[in-house]
């Protein structure tokens, strides 16, 4: 059996879960979240626990059990806790600036380039215009966000100007002169 698909998801108090076929509805102190599962999931909600199985033992039920279990895991979570994603911003004159609830980035275009975040999802400009937070209680979105943010000017090896995520490492290459940062 698997070994993530097997674990019981732990639902804290405050959080209410409601089952209606596949689809689980889960809310909490942060939100709402909802999402359709894969009907040969059996989905099972007893004792403030949920429970993950898998009607047989073929390759295609035994990948769900385990991404099932994971993707409920992060549902809980996300309307207790939520996500939060942090992007680093180095080059000289790069720089991002909050908008309202948009993000502005000065990051060596000829203009600047304006993200606006999708209902659920809040940006915020930390460290005087050199990091972005991307929060939200939905952990896909939150790393798509992210990701996007990130594809605007993904750090380039040779200086490793550009937009990486918090604790990235940038594998640095030596330029013509094979001196690193030069």
């Amino acid at each position: 059996m698997s070994r993530i698909g097997r674990r019981p998801v732990p639902v804290p108090a405050g959080v209410t879960v409601q089952l209606e076929g596949n689809r689980v509805t889960v809310k909490g102190p942060r939100g709402e979240l909802s999402r359709e599962f894969h009907p040969n999931m059996i989905i099972k909600y007893e004792d403030n626990t949920l429970r993950v199985l898998r009607p047989d033992d073929s390759r295609t039920n035994k990948a769900l059990h385990g991404l099932t279990r994971a993707l409920l895991a992060n549902m809980v979570t996300g309307v207790t806790e939520g996500f939060r994603k942090r992007l680093v911003i180095n080059g000289v004159g790069y720089r991002a600036e909050q908008q309202g609830e948009a993000v502005v980035l000065q990051i060596g275009y000829s203009h600047p380039v304006r993200i606006d975040p999708p209902p659920g999802i809040k940006l915020t400009v930390e460290r005087g215009g050199r990091s972005i937070v991307v929060e939200g209680n939905d952990k896909e979105v939150v790393g798509e966000v992210a990701a996007k943010i990130r594809a605007v000017r993904k750090p380039e090896p040779y200086k490793g100007k550009g937009i990486a995520y918090e604790g990235e490492v940038i594998r640095r290459k030596a330029g013509k002169a094979g001196r690193i940062g030069g």
